[in-house]
């Protein structure tokens, strides 16, 4: 076991957005109950502003499908990453490319550690038959647990969230300065068994059009943000964000929300890093995954109706719409949203 005064700990994960971000109040943990650790996390590089101002913990950027490609790439950041300053290396994602890049601290004697992504039970609990329908571990705790094979066993108490972030005079203005609560609204997801039917969005963003609130629209892609432009144009209350900021302009941005209305996907996590409430709707997948953003009470997160969908959840990252399932996400009524959402903000 390395001793927590000189220890410092690789931390691997190089994918997905909202995978990133869950591994942020671990981290906050870890630094808080051991006060010498310092943490260096290897990622994307657009993935940078998650970790600002999170005391001793680095970030070094790798783009693993370009410079860093390949078995000699992964060699060529292992030398780069300088393996001689970590006392142990946390594999957070489990994937070929952080197998190999962990094989080379291996070999050098390093000791490593992997998340157990608890795939069998995943399956257990997504196969349409003989299904095994329970709560799973929580992808955070599995992120703790992997350092507590390390030796730095920590507790996540549901209080481990970033400070606000400053608003440049960039995004004062594009907000506007009306008293008026701010709720962020991300209705796309990266697959369709996730994404929330226009019409229905259609209906939310009317029914939030008649309150005193600026409703900020959040996605990504030329298509999502025509989608957005044309809700932002029918819509006084209504503006569309995607595509007008950095991505650390709009962290900040979330960080200032009064809630967030997202599908089971990044812009819920981001929102949950800042302790905004997050109101999450599921599709095909499900909330037992382990996948809810963190610290969110379970009433925010609503789901499809599993008496008329009862395969749900039909995958781990709704990928999977088996025939049938293509409507889950209508059996979501905008005015159970609009409840839970009035509850949060009143």
């Amino acid at each position: 076991m390395p001793s927590p005064k000189a220890a410092h700990i690789l931390c691997i994960r190089f994918s997905a957005m909202g995978d990133v971000a869950m591994t942020v109040p671990v981290l906050i943990a870890l630094t808080r109950a051991y006060p010498k650790l310092e943490i260096t996390v290897v990622s994307k590089p657009f993935f940078e502003p998650f970790f600002l101002g999170i005391e001793r913990v680095h970030f070094f950027g790798a783009e693993v499908k370009t410079k860093f490609k390949g078995v000699a790439g992964l060699y060529k950041l292992y030398k780069a990453l300088k393996p001689e300053q970590f006392t142990a290396i946390a594999d957070l994602h489990n994937v070929i490319r952080s197998k190999v890049l962990l094989s080379f601290f291996r070999l050098r004697g390093s000791q490593t550690a992997q998340i157990d992504k608890g795939r069998a039970e995943k399956k257990a609990l997504t196969r349409e038959t003989d299904k095994v329908f329970k709560p799973l571990k929580t992808t955070h705790q599995r992120y703790a647990d992997v350092f507590g094979a390390l030796g730095f066993p920590v507790q996540l108490k549901g209080d481990e969230l970033l400070p606000k972030r400053k608003l440049n005079d960039t995004i004062q203005k594009a907000i506007g300065q009306e008293p008026y609560k701010w709720l962020g609204f991300a209705p796309f997801a990266a697959h369709e068994g996730k994404k929330y039917p226009l019409h229905l969005i259609d209906q939310v963003l009317s029914s939030l059009n008649k309150n005193p609130l600026k409703i900020i629209l959040f996605g990504g892609g030329k298509e999502e943000e025509q989608l957005l432009n044309s809700f932002a144009a029918k819509y006084e209350n209504c503006i569309n964000v995607a595509g007008k900021f950095s991505f650390k302009e709009e962290l900040a941005l979330i960080s200032h929300l009064d809630a967030m209305l997202a599908m089971d996907s990044g812009n819920g996590h981001m929102a949950a890093l800042f302790g905004v409430p997050v109101v999450t709707l599921w599709g095909v997948t499900h909330p037992y995954l382990g996948f809810a953003p963190y610290g969110q009470p379970e009433e925010n997160q609503i789901t499809a109706d599993r008496k008329k969908f009862p395969a749900i959840p039909t995958s781990a990252y709704g990928n999977k719409v088996p025939e049938g399932y293509e409507r889950a996400m209508h059996s979501i009524q905008p005015e159970t949203v609009l409840q839970r959402l009035s509850e949060i903000l009143d």
